[in-house]
């Protein structure tokens, strides 16, 4: 998505490349939604991690998965990657100043699950 422009298209539809969005939730939903996601962008808020880290803090993810999800990720210029040259190789993934912008996001749904978390009893 960094790579293209969004812009208004006829009536209030939304085109970032060959996409079409019909509000500006299904952009945000293309680039942090589905399972995973939402999950690795809450977990890189407070520092850069390695894979390992992220494995370990996302139970139930693949390594295929969470390569697949991170790759996404840095496709869309959220996560940056950072290959250091030593043996073994240790690769780390921090937000981009643009992940960060989805910090007040990630804000308002931690602050809506505890509400609706304590609402369910």
């Amino acid at each position: 998505m960094s790579e293209h422009k969004t812009l208004p298209a006829a009536g209030n539809l939304l085109v970032a490349g060959d996409k079409v969005y019909n509000t500006p939730v299904e952009v945000t939903l293309a680039v942090i939604g589905g399972k995973w996601k939402s999950l690795l962008v809450y977990h890189l808020i407070p520092q850069a991690r390695r894979f390992s880290e992220l494995k370990r803090l996302v139970p139930g993810i693949t390594e295929k998965m969470l390569t697949q999800q991170l790759r996404e990720l840095e496709r869309d210029g959220i996560v940056s990657r950072t290959v250091f040259a030593e043996v073994p190789p240790r690769v780390e993934y921090r937000l981009t100043e643009h992940g960060f912008s989805l910090k007040p996001v990630l804000d308002s749904m931690c602050a809506w699950g505890k509400c609706h978390w304590h609402k369910q009893g």
